[in-house]
């Protein structure tokens, strides 16, 4: 007897605060059970540092804010066979995209020089560039599932992932609501 295929996932959190990584750590001794289905393959979860050619899902937590987003983001959804919007971030822009209404160098004057009492200096090396407007992960690339919540709940992940496994079209609203 020959046991099923894994299905492969990949993750990563782009412009946010990791809190949906952190419910999909709430999932707790479900984990193990998780872990006897699928194979993560590319994480901040795990010690990979490339993304595997082909992924079966892809989850991408946060908003596209920067040019390092937008890249991991096109890179997931090349490699990825279904795509994830995981938690208000990455499927409205959320609290990163608070920053629209303003100008870019407002933002930056604000952050590095007027709240700052040492080394009053916008960063310049290894950061990446800023990109006007913040915009959520289906404002660059094609998303299959959204599934809204800051953060959504382990229970909420739980339900998409299972049913992903199971070969059904999750329906996040039914276990979801935006804010919560």
């Amino acid at each position: 007897m020959s046991t099923p295929t894994k299905i492969t996932v990949a993750t990563a959190w782009l412009d946010g605060c990791s809190g949906c990584h952190m419910s999909f750590l709430d999932l707790d001794e479900r984990l193990i059970e998780l872990a006897q289905k699928v194979d993560i393959v590319y994480s901040p979860l795990v010690d990979t540092k490339e993304l595997p050619d082909r992924v079966d899902v892809g989850i991408l937590e946060g908003s596209i804010s920067s040019e390092d987003d937008l890249e991991k983001a096109r890179l997931f959804r090349a490699h990825c066979h279904l795509l994830i919007s995981l938690g208000d971030c990455a499927v409205t822009g959320n609290v990163p995209a608070m920053r629209n209404h303003f100008k870019l160098a407002d933002v930056m004057d604000r952050a590095y020089r007027e709240n700052v009492t040492l080394q009053l200096q916008i960063p310049t090396r290894g950061v990446p560039a800023l990109l006007t407007p913040v915009k959520p992960v289906h404002g660059e690339v094609k998303v299959d599932v959204f599934v809204p919540g800051c953060p959504p709940s382990a229970d909420a992940i739980w339900y998409v992932l299972n049913e992903l496994i199971e070969g059904r079209t999750p329906d996040p609203s039914s276990v979801t609501r935006f804010g919560a």
